[in-house]
């Protein structure tokens, strides 16, 4: 989940600091000194976080912007609780909540999955005297009660700043590492972006499932009979190298690029089990079925990212003994070996798993899209181009004619199918002389089935009916049969 920084700049983040020492510190010192752990412990151990800055006070910039887009955000807002005075404040914006427009509604909550983490560069006996903490919590709770306020313990001072933001990393920004076990081969492997704990709501009294930090692989299955199902969450697996002393390599921030380079060297020629997986999967066309904890399960896979790149990926299933129905309970499934018979066929031409529908599904299709006006447009263009060469397309006009009758009985759009069939009839009164006269009775025929179809009540109506080829006895020139 990326994250973006938003530090407070106002005025009252200036004030003086009472630290030991001969060098004057401001509270925006202790922030940005607070931001510098934050971001080097992201740098070490959360390399594929992405962060946006964001400085703010009566106005706002965009310091450092994203390098790509997101659906969901973690907010880190660094502020010294002052919350300003007048129109504009965060005082009177909570105030007159209830009295905005939608076109100037208020931030929160966010219009996409969030958590909101407030660092105070105060302590709570400064926001207490105040009605600083009272609004700061509204803000969490207008998130939906997404995030965690953070107030400094103690005095102000950098060793309790440092404290402050290390309970931050603890809470957000802690790298998930585990095992990855297939028999007697195992891996220590990060997951990102951190597996975030279940809730399922079917129970009583809910409580949050956590992924274990021992996932084993089960069993394989062909990419074919698992399909694409639905999942919660989709992880990154990163092995994790290891030295001879069981030191990360890398782990620390390296000063010198040939020492990164070098470490990278070494790492490469460790066997790793991980990398032998991800090999295997992407080779086999195959899955592993991985347990996440009791009755909870995932799939690990390749995904390509290029043509020449790919990563070995997680997806978590819902928690339940039957995740994906047409596989059945997950703990039933079974080895080829133990079967009477070869499920998959002699040839491999069979599948066990009642995946594959008899007829195809919408999405294994070349959907219509009449989102914009050209889209309808080029379809009708595509049939009239088509009926001015019958009877040389007269397949082409057919198919064409049939998706786009398909489509406006999906969409109710009979209108259209009358409109196209008085088109028809038109292009059918234009015909040159020398025009063949199956043409004729070709576009005749096309317009009268639309015609049939535009009223809805008709059999012709139906969406599976599809209009043919009349037959005619047209076999030599047009001139002979005239």
């Amino acid at each position: 989940m990326p994250t973006v920084v938003v530090m407070d700049v106002s005025l009252s983040m200036t004030r003086p600091v009472p630290v030991e020492g001969t060098e004057d510190f401001q509270r925006k010192h202790l922030a940005a000194h607070g931001l510098t752990m934050l971001f080097e412990h992201m740098a070490t151990n959360y390399k594929l976080e992405f962060t946006a800055l964001v400085v703010f006070s009566s106005l706002w910039e965009l310091m450092v912007p994203f390098t790509r887009d997101y659906n969901t955000l973690q907010v880190v807002l660094v502020t010294d609780g002052c919350l300003g005075i007048g129109r504009g404040s965060l005082h009177n914006s909570l105030s007159s909540l209830n009295q905005r427009s939608e076109s100037n509604r208020f931030p929160l909550p966010f219009p996409f999955p969030s958590k909101l983490y407030i660092m105070c560069m105060a302590n709570l006996e400064e926001l207490q005297n105040s009605d600083s903490l009272d609004c700061l919590e509204r803000l969490i709770d207008l998130n939906n009660g997404e995030g965690q306020i953070f107030t400094i313990d103690g005095p102000l001072c950098l060793k309790n700043v440092q404290s402050m933001f290390g309970k931050l990393i603890d809470v957000a920004y802690t790298p998930f590492h585990a095992v990855l076990k297939c028999g007697n081969l195992s891996s220590d492997v990060q997951v990102f972006p951190r597996p975030e704990p279940v809730i399922i709501d079917e129970e009583i009294d809910p409580v949050p499932k956590f992924i274990n930090t021992e996932l084993e692989i089960v069993g394989f299955i062909d990419i074919a009979d698992i399909s694409s199902p639905p999942v919660l969450s989709r992880h990154l697996v990163l092995p994790i190298a290891l030295n001879k002393e069981g030191d990360d390599l890398g782990a620390g921030l390296t000063d010198d690029l040939e020492d990164e380079n070098s470490a990278s060297q070494i790492a490469g020629k460790i066997p790793n089990f991980c990398v032998l997986l991800h090999g295997s999967l992407k080779v086999e066309g195959m899955v592993a079925l991985v347990q996440l904890g009791s009755d909870w399960h995932g799939m690990l896979y390749s995904q390509a990212d290029s043509k020449k790149k790919s990563n070995l990926m997680m997806s978590l299933f819902e928690p339940g003994v039957e995740p994906l129905p047409w596989l059945g309970k997950t703990s039933q499934l079974g080895p080829i070996s133990d079967a009477k018979e070869n499920p998959y066929g002699e040839e491999d031409n069979k599948s066990p798993f009642p995946l594959q529908p008899k007829s195809k599904r919408s999405y294994a299709q070349n959907v219509t899209v009449w989102i914009k006006p050209s889209g309808l447009q080029t379809d009708v263009q595509k049939i009239l181009r088509n009926a001015r060469k019958l009877p040389e397309k007269t397949q082409t006009f057919y198919k064409e004619l049939n998706r786009l009758r398909k489509a406006a009985l999906a969409f109710g759009f009979l209108d259209l199918l009358k409109g196209v069939s008085d088109m028809l009839d038109r292009e059918c009164t234009l015909l040159p002389d020398t025009a063949h006269p199956d043409a004729a009775f070709q576009l005749s025929h096309a317009a009268a089935q639309l015609k049939l179809a535009s009223t809805g009540s008709s059999e012709h109506a139906a969406y599976d009916h599809n209009i043919v080829p009349l037959q005619t006895d047209f076999s030599g020139r047009g001139s002979d049969r005239l």
